[in-house]
């Protein structure tokens, strides 16, 4: 786990009473945020946060302090996350992070072959496939998995497990990952939400 001098991401004081609140109701102080870009949508980055215990935080990570807040950031985000704010937004769907960032996507970070997935078959088995082919593959790093429960009309019912379950950044990583992935590359849903029942969760933090 190294440092740099420099800040590579800024964070609201918004965006970090929520986080520092959020980490609270997990009773568990000595937890870092983590940040790490998973892949490349028709929007533009695709980022992962979660709550990582200290043993989690991998030595080639750039861990910043931001207000008593460890920030530890996956290296190989590192040079396409500088100088993005991590902030609160204001949407309709109700406030949640997002991270704002200046940098352009490159057609070679992982994750940018979405583009080249071909969904087939129903809205149902888009989603399945998008889930199967891409999204699980990427959070089964963290130990996290998720599973279409359902659709009703353009909203895609999504339930997640492992170390989803329970995790108190769940609704975070599904509005700054899982979502958007969805949204971007299936334009029948406009609408995912979460239904899992977080308070069954024995993990509840990414491993």
């Amino acid at each position: 786990m190294t440092s740099e001098p420099t800040t590579i991401v800024s964070i609201s004081d918004a965006a970090l009473e929520k986080i520092l609140a959020l980490r609270e109701a997990e009773n568990l102080p000595e937890l870092h945020l983590g940040l790490r870009i998973t892949g490349v949508g028709a929007q533009g980055f695709i980022y992962e946060t979660s709550f990582l215990r200290s043993d989690d935080v991998l030595p080639t990570d750039i861990v910043e302090d931001h207000g008593g807040l460890p920030v530890a950031i996956a290296f190989d985000s590192i040079e396409n996350l500088r100088g993005a704010v991590l902030d609160l937004s204001g949407d309709g769907a109700g406030p949640g992070l997002v991270m704002r960032n200046p940098n352009v996507p490159s057609p070679t970070l992982p994750g940018a072959e979405l583009d080249d997935l071909e969904l087939t078959g129903t809205v149902e088995e888009k989603v399945q496939q998008l889930l199967s082919e891409r999204i699980n593959p990427a959070i089964a790093s963290h130990g996290g998995v998720a599973h279409l429960v359902r659709v009703v009309d353009s909203t895609a019912q999504l339930e997640l497990g492992g170390g989803c379950q329970g995790c108190g950044l769940a609704a975070v990583t599904l509005r700054q990952g899982i979502e958007r992935a969805i949204l971007d590359a299936i334009p029948e849903i406009d609408e995912v939400i979460d239904v899992t029942d977080h308070s069954m969760g024995t993990n509840p933090f990414y491993a």
